[in-house]
């Protein structure tokens, strides 16, 4: 008979979706929801508009419903990889497909990880879909991670202002929170992983002899110390939400340790970036995207920070960005050959997001158009996307998988809509950005922002420097719009029905 070793979580108790009933949502055909979802315009680029519609449509033929024998308790948009669900995929696919949200709860692809919550917290990275067991034992190095639930969940919450939802998630991703505190920690507080638990299978940073998928290699590894630092601040934003901050003060005192472990252990001031460290105290040499979690943590000294950016910029902004792997390293792969250099939409997505975090707007903006054109090319060419994609030719990455919505459908929709064209929501202000860096004629109709209103978004193309710009607006609401157009920001007040903005830069 086999022993139970659990060490209950309080958190737990009060995760419902553990117990409810299956009630899954009807899983609706393209052609029937495309009419109500976002419509993007972009004069002269047809065929990015094109490619966005590909990603859909693909996206829709892999919704899955739960079933008796997997018990899974929602409807969800499946990984396109093995037929099981992924935690590190799934996230990333609720950072596109959210903007769907009219249509299907794309959102509750997530429940399904919530359901499967041990009783002390811990939550399998991966789940198998034919018949709901976790895929690894819970303390094999390689069974969970990255923890980044969170990260979507406030996204989410920020769009729509579901704070019922925001209720509903706490107690299972304070519960995960804390396994991972008592389960993935060495004494002086930093954490490890494993390249399948990073999510990152194979970048060459494991010290010689030991295995680059399976083993810890006794690191403290950087991207899941940013992570969990990142992530605490999330469950404290949550926590004021609900007003249950207080019950996490032990996660609050972890930001304050964990922020000096990675200023003063992980960061090397001569190269101007974060690393590994290995148990002898050595930095590892390896410069990895991994590193770039830091864009979202908020925890880096401005100067650090700057110095960080340019390293992006001299070494990971390529003329296909951005490679896992940099470039300079002996084991870089013009193929990609998986985390050996390959470009991944779900590691560009999260730094993009991290220079719009930090204020770089402009410069999210012309790597997203790089970024794109890259994917719209191996489109054009191949007519499908791809599980990652080349970082030396317009091709996919060696032996990637095709058909990946899949969380590459971020670049087609999200990468489009947030930084290409520089839209981006917080309903908890009543307010949208639009940072208006696109010379052509753009927009966005019907989308969605807040629990059910939809807006039209329209700008005129950019003209001479010193000419009118106009911008038209229809919404049922009204929301304050926060525009940023050639280094000068206004705030427009928009009530409900037809509105005209007249910018001049």
């Amino acid at each position: 008979m086999e022993k139970n070793t659990y060490i209950k979580n309080g958190f737990v108790s009060e995760n419902t979706f553990r117990t409810a009933e299956l009630n899954p949502d009807e899983i609706p055909s393209f052609q029937t929801a495309k009419k109500d979802l976002p419509l993007p315009h972009w004069a002269g680029h047809d065929d990015a508009v094109d490619m966005y519609w590909k990603a859909w449509e693909i996206g829709f033929s892999h919704l899955k419903a739960p079933t008796a024998e997997n018990g899974f308790l929602s409807s969800y948009l499946d990984t396109a990889y093995n037929g099981n669900i992924f935690m590190w995929d799934s996230v990333f696919i609720t950072h596109f497909s959210r903007y769907g949200k009219g249509v299907f709860p794309f959102q509750k692809t997530l429940d399904n990880f919530y359901r499967k919550q041990h009783l002390d917290g811990f939550i399998c990275r991966e789940i198998y879909g034919e018949d709901g067991r976790d895929a690894f034992q819970r303390h094999d190095p390689a069974s969970t991670g990255p923890n980044i639930l969170g990260w979507s969940e406030m996204e989410y919450y920020r769009a729509f202002g579901d704070l019922e939802r925001l209720n509903a998630v706490y107690p299972a991703l304070c519960a995960y929170h804390l396994w991972l505190k008592e389960n993935r920690t060495w004494k002086d507080g930093s954490y490890w992983t494993s390249g399948w638990g990073s999510g990152m299978d194979n970048i060459p940073r494991i010290p010689d002899g030991r295995h680059p998928n399976f083993s810890h290699g006794h690191m403290a590894w950087v991207d899941a110390c940013l992570q969990q630092y990142m992530n605490g601040k999330i469950l404290l934003d949550m926590g004021f939400e609900l007003e249950r901050w207080q019950e996490i003060e032990e996660i609050e005192d972890e930001i304050h340790s964990l922020g000096d472990f990675i200023r003063e252990r992980l960061w090397d001031e001569k190269e101007g970036f974060l690393f590994d460290l290995y148990a002898d105290d050595r930095r590892s040499e390896c410069r990895h995207i991994g590193a770039l979690w830091a864009l979202h943590a908020g925890v880096l000294k401005e100067e650090q920070l700057a110095a960080m950016v340019s390293v992006l910029q001299k070494a990971f902004d390529t003329e296909r960005p951005f490679p896992s792997l940099d470039p300079g390293h002996p084991r870089f792969r013009e193929n990609g050959r998986y985390w050996q250099g390959g470009v991944w939409a779900p590691t560009n997505y999260m730094v993009l997001s991290g220079l719009q975090k930090q204020g770089r707007d402009d410069l999210a903006h012309s790597l997203a158009l790089k970024h794109h054109r890259h994917i719209l090319n191996v489109y054009r060419k191949t007519g499908t996307f791809w599980e990652y994609y080349s970082p030396g030719s317009d091709d996919p990455g060696f032996m990637a998988r095709p058909d990946f919505v899949g969380w590459t459908g971020i670049v087609p929709v999200s990468v489009l809509f947030e930084f290409v064209m520089g839209i981006r929501p917080d309903y908890s202000r009543k307010e949208i950005f639009w940072n208006l860096a696109l010379e052509e004629e753009h927009g966005i109709a019907s989308y969605p922002f807040g629990p059910d209103q939809s807006i039209d978004l329209k700008v005129s193309a950019a003209g001479k420097e010193g000419t009118e710009r106009q911008i038209t607006v229809k919404t049922s609401e009204s929301f304050t719009l926060v525009t940023r157009y050639r280094g000068t920001s206004e705030r427009h007040d928009i009530s409900r029905g037809s509105n005209k903005i007249t910018l001049k830069g």
